[in-house]
């Protein structure tokens, strides 16, 4: 799948959303790994969202929150009317979206799961999160990524 041909790359084209591919060479065992594809990218690392595959009660559930935080996993559960929230194990994660770990993308997913995406995203005029493989991110408007993903917006990050 050379630079096209993601279901996430797919969606944007079917929906006409304006969008820019940004190919980069991280490796996905790299330690703090969303720093450097900001910087592979040469952008500002809040610029860039990660997407978790999480467990709230259960029910898979997805967060995207930028590279620079960590996800407040008590938080996520609040805002989904739930109790517990943990990270999906990496299988249940590539099986439920149809990516593999470090090229996941909130778009285009084999299954349409419940998503929230940080506030923060409201503040630039573009991010980047993944294209739905490892080595390239899409870059969109995030009224887009929250429109196309039917996401809600909460304060996700701690600190």
């Amino acid at each position: 799948m050379a630079g096209r041909g993601t279901p996430a790359i797919a969606l944007l084209v079917k929906r006409r959303v304006d969008h820019r591919t940004h190919p980069y060479d991280v490796s996905p065992d790299e330690p703090d790994y969303g720093a450097r594809v900001a910087a592979a990218l040469a952008v500002a690392p809040g610029r860039v969202f990660k997407t978790l595959v999480t467990e709230v009660d259960g029910a898979l559930t997805v967060a995207v929150v930028p590279v620079t935080g960590e996800l407040d996993l008590k938080a996520l559960a609040a805002v989904v009317g739930g109790k517990r929230a943990a990270l999906a194990e990496r299988a249940v994660a590539e099986r439920a979206t149809g990516y593999v770990r470090g090229g996941i993308s909130p778009l285009g997913q084999r299954r349409r799961l419940p998503t929230v995406v940080d506030v923060s995203v409201s503040g630039h005029p573009t991010v980047y999160v993944s294209a739905g493989r490892r080595g390239l991110q899409l870059e969109l408007a995030p009224a887009d990524l929250i429109a196309l993903t039917d996401a809600a917006l909460a304060v996700l990050t701690a600190g």
